[in-house]
């Protein structure tokens, strides 16, 4: 048991320490890109230099760097980050808006990927060398290794453009449509549900696949198959079991990234998510809100590594040895 509360305590700080480095990088990459949000927020060139100062100093741009950075972290730690250059409103209250409409997208198809994902593997790992799984593993590696965004602009022609099937961006119809309203936002899920199920899916049987082709050569898995166990059995009690625990760890760090939404599907489709807020915020050099959603991005992605480290090694005591 001290072996675990001593894992535990370097996890802890280990994690700690991750999300202030991350917390420093965020600050410090956005001031060395190019172009100024002052300048980007001021639509006319005849301003006079003071006007264009004044508006730094508004931004809280004219003070040093060091003072910015101590600002920035001050303001992180309480929550607070700032006012979006562009819409002059709280950053937190921008991503309370976008968060939502990106877990929703992201849910279901994280939800459904991992079930069909895994099943799949499980079957490919089992049968290797077979002609289903050929056909399986050839069809995962398409749909994992094809750009997500061509996926979107080639379905969004068919679907949307020649056939009008589904509609070609965003959320809900604009003006309201003639149909009740969640199913308005299922109507425009489908086409970007579809890129994510496919991308992910991909991912996890690949992944599964190779956790399995290890498992099966396993002593305990000849042990089963020479006392006449059959197969399904064998499959569902002890193969998948134990080629799923380095997959908890993948699915872990896709759920940290959940947040920042898969930000070519959320462009293609306009969905109005987290991944389409950081793409326009890149384009506006629109700093506090860049930063907000970093952060955001960093602490769900280093917290979801370090719970999938701490179930990993409750379920498999080897892991935390190394501190014993």
């Amino acid at each position: 048991m001290d072996g675990y509360w001593k894992f535990l305590a370097k996890k802890t700080l280990t994690t700690l320490l991750t999300i202030f480095a991350a917390l420093t990088v965020n600050f410090f990459i956005f001031r060395i890109m190019p172009g100024d949000p002052a300048l980007l927020l001021i639509k006319s060139p005849k301003l006079r230099k003071e006007n264009i100062e004044l508006v730094r100093k508004q931004l809280g741009l004219d003070r040093p760097l060091w003072q910015q950075y101590l600002i920035y972290l001050k303001e992180t730690l309480r929550g607070n980050f700032g006012i979006s250059f562009q819409h002059n409103i709280p950053v937190s209250k921008i991503i309370a808006q976008r968060l939502p409409q990106t877990l929703l997208l992201l849910s279901v198809a994280l939800a459904i990927s991992i079930v069909v994902g895994i099943a799949i593997g499980a079957i490919c790992g089992w049968k290797r060398g077979s002609k289903l799984d050929a056909a399986l593993l050839t069809a995962s590696l398409i749909t994992y290794t094809v750009p997500t965004f061509w996926i979107g602009m080639v379905l969004l022609i068919v679907f949307s453009l020649w056939l009008g099937w589904f509609p070609v961006g965003g959320m809900t119809t604009v003006g309201g449509a003639n149909i009740p309203k969640w199913l308005d936002i299922l109507r425009h899920m489908a086409l970007p549900e579809v890129v994510l199920l496919f991308w992910y899916t991909g991912e996890f049987v690949i992944l599964t696949r190779g956790n399995m082709l290890d498992v099966v050569k396993e002593d305990y898995i000849l042990t089963a198959k020479a006392k006449g166990l059959r197969d399904i059995k064998i499959l569902k009690d002890h193969a998948v079991k134990n080629a799923l625990l380095p997959v908890v760890t993948i699915i872990a760090l896709e759920v940290g990234w959940m947040v920042s939404g898969v930000i070519e599907v959320e462009v293609v489709f306009s969905w109005p998510g987290m991944g389409k807020l950081i793409y326009d915020s890149v384009l506006q050099r629109d700093y506090p809100v860049l930063q907000g959603c970093f952060v955001i991005i960093t602490v769900m992605v280093v917290l979801a590594n370090f719970f999938a480290d701490l179930i990993y090694s409750y379920i498999d005591p080897r892991v935390r040895r190394g501190v014993e």
